[in-house]
């Protein structure tokens, strides 16, 4: 009895202890975030065009980049999904798809708002933005399949095919703007920014990262629960219908 007792205490506090991991990293992703925005604005002068409003590239560029590494997990997933057809590579490519959704709507908004005293306009069709519009369609047209297509296995065949071929998109909006005419500017890193800049940027693309982790492994945690639950759900049904059978 002791032992069944001290083996059900482990098993309540393995799921805690995960709990708790993901809290510090909460934790750590919100300071690192305030601390590099912070550090960004104390550290760098303002832009002698466009004052402080540059600095929103400390959000805007890592929300960018962190977009495109949450596509390539999409698609990285996606591949092993097709080859190996385990349950967790397609669910990793769904929480990593709205993850990159998110962030990517976050980099069209606070390009609007750069854009406005910058261009004059909130949105004009420049290949980089209407490419990245595209973007955000395409991946929230594959959150869309996968909410409407009911039998599992289809719903992660389908929906890898289409995280494969969704993620093409990706290299052509990050060389838009060497490719044709734009209104944007080139990409931005620390090689092509001005030297007072470096700094905040790093801090920033870091801080951006730890975000865009804590929320992935956050989502992808909650959909193995949904999967397990659908499971649970299924084999009552099954049961009950073999009872009254």
């Amino acid at each position: 009895m002791h032992v069944v007792e001290s083996a059900g205490g482990s098993a309540n506090r393995a799921p805690q202890a995960g709990l708790a991991s993901f809290a510090v990293l909460g934790w750590v992703a919100l300071l690192a975030l305030v601390g590099a925005q912070v550090a960004g604005f104390a550290l760098s002068p303002p832009d002698r065009d466009m004052g402080h409003l540059q600095k929103i590239m400390y959000v805007h560029v890592p929300a960018a980049w962190n977009a495109f590494l949450a596509f390539t997990i999409v698609f990285v997933a996606s591949l092993l999904y097709l080859w190996r057809r385990s349950e967790r590579h397609d669910l990793l490519a769904a929480s990593a798809a709205e993850v990159g959704v998110v962030l990517t709507a976050l980099t069209l908004a606070l390009g609007s708002i750069w854009g406005r005293p910058t261009w004059g306009v909130w949105w004009t069709w420049d290949p980089r933005l209407t490419t990245t519009a595209i973007l955000l369609v395409m991946y929230a047209g594959y959150l869309a399949l996968r909410a409407f297509t009911e039998d599992a296995e289809r719903r992660a065949r389908w929906s890898a095919a289409v995280g494969v071929l969704g993620f093409l998109n990706v290299p052509i909006v990050y060389l838009s703007v060497r490719w044709w005419r734009t209104l944007h500017q080139v990409q931005s890193s620390p090689s092509t920014v001005d030297s007072a800049y470096v700094l905040g940027l790093r801090l920033n693309a870091i801080a951006f990262f730890l975000v865009f982790l804590y929320f992935l492994l956050v989502r992808y945690r909650a959909a193995r629960l949904e999967r397990a639950a659908d499971e649970l759900l299924e084999e009552a049904a099954l049961v009950q219908g073999g009872a009254h059978g």
